[in-house]
């Protein structure tokens, strides 16, 4: 069942820049998905939670995401997430880096989100063409080249479509 409560989100062509209204930091995976649906990073933290503990009204501040819990909040949004490449069986320096993946031939048009290593912890990105958008800018689009991640190696792909039927 898609979000409704209320506010409306922009589905356009371009790429939404993030809207953090929680007047703190927030994390990368609230971020990406704030940057894939438009809606405030505060709508994504409340599914997120709803997603973990729905039986509570805590409003912890939502800290690292797992895959399952950012393709729930997808799923509430509209959106699927679709495996399309995984790395893990790789070990981490075989593993292609960002700038490498970014040579590969893939959907200009399609949202994808890559878990990649940052330090000893993963970290989730968003590319949409040329373009990525994470909490290292701030919730703002800037070309792969010219961010912090292109060395940084892939652990998986999915690729996040609207969902049919909505």
């Amino acid at each position: 069942m898609p979000f409704k409560a209320g506010a409306v989100a922009r589905v356009t062509s371009s790429l939404n820049e993030v809207n953090n209204d929680t007047g703190r930091v927030a994390f990368c995976g609230p971020f990406v998905l704030s940057a894939i649906t438009g809606y405030s990073i505060s709508k994504i933290e409340d599914e997120i939670r709803a997603f973990r503990a729905p039986d509570t009204n805590i409003k912890s501040i939502v800290k690292g995401t797992s895959t399952e819990e950012v393709a729930a909040a997808l799923g509430r949004f509209g959106y699927r997430m679709d495996l399309r490449e995984t790395y893990m069986h790789l070990a981490r320096k075989e593993r292609p880096n960002v700038w490498a993946w970014m040579q590969k031939p893939r959907n200009a048009w399609s949202h994808y989100i890559l878990a990649i290593h940052k330090g000893k912890e993963g970290h989730w990105v968003l590319i949409k063409g040329v373009k990525l958008c994470d909490t290292y800018s701030m919730g703002k689009w800037q070309f792969v080249v010219d961010g912090p991640h292109k060395g940084a190696r892939i652990m998986e792909v999915f690729e996040v479509r609207r969902a049919l039927g909505v």
